[in-house]
């Protein structure tokens, strides 16, 4: 927010810095919270369709959008792309149906130039992947392809975030280097406050798929013959001590709102 707030005056490496922290926020947010209501579905004995699925390890915008709100994404194409035809008709026909999605999968996030953008800009990588870059990308080596789609989906969310069209673009130009060079207090180190960096640590942690195994060896200990207790009282404490620190966070701030709520 302060990076964004003052994007006039913010060095490039701060704005980086930013853009970065919000990539991270906005997944946690919003991945966080539909963990909690399929948390919360799941006491009153309703089973909800997983949301999100590392997206951030995807290796295409193709990709990127079957692991980034599932729950959307299954929606828009089986409500508006499969009747619109989909892929059924000429490969023009399918292009425009692809657009179609995405300009009102933008809409669907706020009536505003920037969402448009935004989801009209993830539309053509979809297209351009379609046209032949998905499959230049499938020879390249697989860290490459995810540095691809990071860099794609970061500059993406500079879009989303930004308040304005011109806010937007100034954000990008002055991350290229191109705003002003005069002398600002505003870089990187006013931002990057040792809270922040550990919540950033633990953000990137936790939109890595590292759980997976640690998830598996868990299950292992709890079925091995006695190991069953142990493990299942020390799963028990590590997530209550998660929900206290968690509570204690919330309970030092006046105002936490979930950024999908304004959707």
């Amino acid at each position: 927010n302060q990076a964004f707030s003052s994007s006039d005056a913010a060095s490039a490496t701060a704005l980086l810095a930013g853009v970065f922290l919000f990539t991270i926020q906005i997944y946690c947010d919003f991945s966080g919270y539909s963990d909690i209501a399929t948390g919360v579905a799941r006491l009153f004995g309703f089973s909800l369709m997983q949301n999100f699925a590392f997206p951030y390890f995807s290796r295409d915008i193709a990709e990127f959008w079957r692991r980034w709100h599932i729950s959307l994404s299954s929606w828009f194409r089986d409500y508006l792309y499969i009747p619109l035809g989909g892929n059924r008709g000429t490969t023009l026909r399918t292009y425009g149906n692809l657009v179609a999605v995405f300009f009102l999968c933008g809409l669907w996030h706020g009536a505003s130039w920037t969402f448009v953008i935004w989801g009209l800009y993830h539309g053509s990588f979809l297209l351009l992947e379609r046209l032949g870059l998905g499959e230049q990308l499938g020879h390249l080596w697989r860290p490459l392809r995810h540095v691809y789609l990071l860099l794609v989906v970061v500059i993406g969310w500079v879009f989303f975030r930004a308040d304005t069209l011109s806010d937007a673009f100034g954000v990008l130009s002055a991350m290229a280097g191109r705003a002003a060079s005069a002398p600002t207090p505003f870089s990187v180190q006013w931002y990057l406050t040792p809270p922040v960096a550990l919540a950033l640590v633990a953000g990137c942690i936790g939109a890595c798929p590292l759980g997976l195994p640690l998830e598996r060896v868990w299950a292992k200990l709890e079925s091995a013959a006695g190991l069953q207790v142990g493990a299942t009282a020390a799963r028990v404490a590590v997530i209550g001590l998660i929900l206290l620190a968690s509570i204690v966070q919330i309970a030092a701030r006046t105002y936490n709102p979930f950024i999908y709520f304004r959707f």
